[in-house]
């Protein structure tokens, strides 16, 4: 029996976007903020994600194994650092959320059965990288406060409420949504980034989050005047309105995740995505070490 299993690990570190080839001016132009001199750090999070076969001891790994290979590899030499000059990775390519992602991959993979690595910059940004290339994730979270009414306009309130329950309640309710974009593209060899991170905030921002927030949703986003706003309908409309911003930067939008409660959430993927729910049906892929 195959199972994929988790390893949690975390370091500080800083970084600064800059590269020499560009003047001062475009790096800030580039890069805001992110190239001033000193750099700025943070308190990454890394998850290995690893798949192998339940040993007779009901374990894929040995995770004190784990603990060391990832502390060795990684932690150890990444913590406390200016990751700019820890890596020679980092010197070709800057260490975005994303390229530290696929550094790490490559600094494990000969030693663990690794499926994923995940690495979160903060609780609201973080990349994927599979190994696939310079393939890489990269996923913001944000959120809107918004109403809603669960309630079909050609039903009577009695039958709407046989389905819908106290969502059909005439004036409403409403929700702190949270929501995460993940969107997928190749890391520049350069740069580092899969996309331009502020760009794809900006998208975000701009499509989903201003228009969205404290509205009443039946009655401020005309797309609800005629379709209901359940969360899965919501998520596949905010879907529907990032797919062309975010194609514009270069990236693909591969799964707009929407929670409206800590009971309630759905997933949604873009429509370029090949067949994600089979592929999240099959039996995962054995993985050598």
């Amino acid at each position: 029996m195959k199972c994929i299993i988790d390893r949690r690990a975390q370091f500080s570190a800083s970084h600064r976007y800059y590269l020499p080839e560009l003047s001062e001016a475009e790096n800030f132009e580039r890069f805001g903020a992110c190239a001033r001199y000193l750099g700025h750090g943070h308190n990454y999070v890394l998850y290995v994600s690893m798949l192998g076969d339940l040993d007779e001891y009901g374990m894929v790994l040995n995770l004190s194994d784990v603990k060391h290979v990832i502390k060795k590899e990684v932690t150890s030499q990444l913590d406390f650092s200016f990751l700019n000059e820890t890596w020679t990775e980092f010197q070709e390519a800057l260490p975005t959320t994303e390229n530290i992602a696929r550094s790490i991959w490559h600094r494990l993979a000969p030693q663990l059965p690794i499926v994923r690595i995940r690495v979160y910059e903060h609780p609201e940004l973080w990349a994927d990288y599979l190994g696939t290339n310079m393939e890489a994730y990269l996923t913001i979270s944000t959120h809107f406060s918004a109403a809603h009414r669960l309630a079909r306009p050609d039903l009577s309130f009695e039958q709407n409420c046989e389905i819908y329950g106290k969502c059909a309640r005439p004036n409403g309710h409403g929700h702190n949504y949270h929501l995460e974009v993940t969107i997928k593209g190749d890391i520049d060899p350069r740069t580092g980034m899969s996309a331009d991170l502020v760009a794809f905030q900006q998208a975000v921002d701009d499509f989903v989050v201003e228009p969205f927030d404290h509205t009443f949703l039946n009655k401020d986003i005309a797309y609800f005047e005629k379709v209901v706003p359940t969360a899965e309908n919501i998520a596949v409309h905010i879907r529907d309105l990032l797919e062309a911003p975010i194609s514009k930067i270069g990236a693909q939008l591969y799964k707009v995740k929407l929670i409206e409660s800590p009971n309630n959430s759905c997933e949604v993927y873009g429509s370029g995505v090949a067949d994600p729910i089979a592929s999240m049906m099959r039996e995962p892929a054995t993985v050598s070490v």
